[in-house]
């Protein structure tokens, strides 16, 4: 994995780890670096052992409804910030992956992590539950076959992803919808954000492989909604009031 994962430029952290958007030359390019290009250095050696992996990956991903851009957030000071995440678990697809802190690199582009079978979490950005994307990415494969992400272009809208804490505590998000962008076309102001509700994006590579560039042409992004706890009714207490008889 010599190469960035594809996903772009995102949001620089200044002094004191609150985000900030940096200039560039070229808007909309943020999350093309994290375009997980698993298997770049796979196009001389290891490839034969990736050949029936990589025919199970969708061609094209496009499923569910986006959600609706929010920009409006908890009000400062209403709780303290999340614990940092540890862990992600995915029971729809058999995932269960620690975290690893990956940061914004030298040259703008977000690292990647190092071992394919750990997920990546952007460190300076939202912490999953905090306002704003919390950003995850992983590898779709690697020189020895099926990475972190493999099997995330098959997950569904309603799909419950749980991300697990540092303080033991939990946070769970519900799958709203999945799409396919060009590595070059990614849409990075709807994929970040460093406000508004609570959400979250898992990112990997997806489409074609392209042998001559060592590389998949696309990404696939996951997106992904704070689930609503669900209500708790507490039984009624039995009655005490007799009942009449049918006599």
């Amino acid at each position: 994995m010599t190469t960035p994962l594809g996903a772009g430029r995102p949001p620089s952290a200044p002094e004191g780890g609150r985000p900030r958007r940096i200039r560039r030359s070229r808007p909309r390019r943020i999350a093309a670096v994290i375009a997980v290009a698993a298997g770049l250095a796979l196009a001389a050696t290891g490839a034969s052992a990736l050949v029936g992996a990589r025919d199970r990956i969708p061609a094209y991903v496009d499923r569910g409804t986006l959600p609706l851009p929010q920009r409006a957030g908890r009000a400062p000071g209403t709780r303290a910030a999340a614990a940092p995440p540890v862990r992600i678990t995915i029971a729809r697809i058999g995932l269960d992956h620690g975290l690893t802190g990956i940061r914004v690199q030298q040259d703008g582009h977000l690292a990647v992590p190092d071992d394919p079978d750990r997920v990546g979490w952007w460190s300076d950005g939202p912490r999953p539950g905090d306002p704003g994307a919390a950003i995850l990415v992983g590898h779709v494969d690697s020189a020895t076959g099926p990475a972190a992400f493999y099997g995330l272009a098959s997950l569904r809208p309603g799909d419950a992803i749980t991300v697990h804490r540092r303080d033991g505590s939990r946070v769970t998000f519900t799958v709203r919808a999945l799409r396919q962008y060009e590595k070059d076309a990614f849409p990075d102001d709807q994929v970040y954000a460093t406000s508004g509700p609570p959400v979250l994006r898992l990112i990997t590579c997806g489409g074609t492989y392209d042998r001559e560039r060592g590389g998949y042409r696309d990404n696939v992004v996951v997106y992904a909604t704070l689930a609503r706890p669900v209500p708790h009714h507490p039984a009624a207490p039995p009655s005490t009031t007799p009942h009449r008889s049918g006599n």
